[in-house]
């Protein structure tokens, strides 16, 4: 069997490609601090569904990355995504890549202790 990383900011973790986690919006990943990365395309894709201006959603939601590589979406001073109403998405339906991914793309350290994902043996 096989094993890749977690993540690249998580090499410790090890993921079994036999495995597939799915979701159960328990918003664990909403809540962890660091960037939330936004390409080019996701920013007017949020943007239009909030019915902003793409300046207006930047102005108001987002910040640059730690890297200074691109944008990022603020954090609540609790470090929750900003997006996050209780354990809901405001912007789901058009949320970033990376959210999408966690936990089977990238995760964080001490992910399985938070996180309600349940595993799913891939056929």
């Amino acid at each position: 069997m096989t094993h890749r990383h977690g993540s690249p900011g998580n090499p410790d973790v090890q993921l079994d490609p036999e495995v597939f986690y799915v979701c159960q919006s328990c918003a664990a990943c909403c809540k962890w601090p660091g960037d939330v990365r936004l390409e080019a395309h996701e920013v007017i894709h949020i943007a239009a569904y909030l019915d902003l201006t793409v300046q207006e959603f930047i102005d108001a939601y987002t910040r640059l990355r730690s890297n200074r590589q691109g944008l990022s979406l603020i954090e609540k001073p609790t470090h929750e995504c900003v997006m996050l109403d209780g354990n809901a998405c405001r912007i789901y339906p058009v949320k970033p890549d990376q959210c999408t991914g966690f936990p089977n793309r990238w995760n964080f350290p001490g992910w399985r202790e938070t996180c309600q994902a349940i595993p799913v043996p891939v056929a």
